[in-house]
């Protein structure tokens, strides 16, 4: 369908899009049809899960302390 456009062609097509929508426009107008092309995605990547996103774990349970350190640099098990 767009296969035959050639350089000239686009050209001509740019200069029209200007013309009608005035160069200060096209931008916003790029940027709300890639806003919508990202909320398109995301929407279609929620529907299609199956499995709604899981709270996640916590793997000690709050109030008991680790053997574990919690700041500082980290420790090198070798050099």
């Amino acid at each position: 369908m767009f296969g035959d456009l050639s350089f000239s062609h686009i050209l001509i097509l740019l200069l029209v899009l200007v013309l009608v929508f005035g160069a200060k426009r096209i931008p916003e107008i790029g940027k709300s049809i890639g806003q919508g092309i990202k909320e398109f995605n995301r929407s279609l990547k929620d529907a299609t899960s199956d499995q709604p996103a899981a709270p996640p774990r916590n793997l000690q349970p709050p109030g008991t302390s680790s053997s574990v350190p919690t700041g500082g640099d980290p420790k090198r098990l070798s050099d």
